[in-house]
């Protein structure tokens, strides 16, 4: 799965990026290699906590997994 990161730089020189399909996960980065690695981080920490939320909501309901592929 590919992400897109909307990205701008401050004026002091760091840069500050948001991921356009999950908008929770924004970082910044001294540069643009620490910024990647930095939103890489904030995307599985923003989408473990999805998970743990979701299966908060199902707690004691019988459920089961589907995995999907996007293209």
């Amino acid at each position: 799965m590919e992400y897109t990161a909307i990205v701008q730089q401050t004026e002091d020189g760091w840069y500050v990026a948001q991921c356009e399909q999950i908008p929770a996960a924004i970082t910044q980065g001294r540069t643009l290699e620490e910024l990647d690695e930095n939103l890489k981080d904030a995307i599985s920490l923003v989408i473990e906590i999805e998970r743990e939320e979701a299966m908060k909501r199902f707690n004691g309901k019988q459920i089961f997994h589907r995995t999907l592929e996007l293209a």
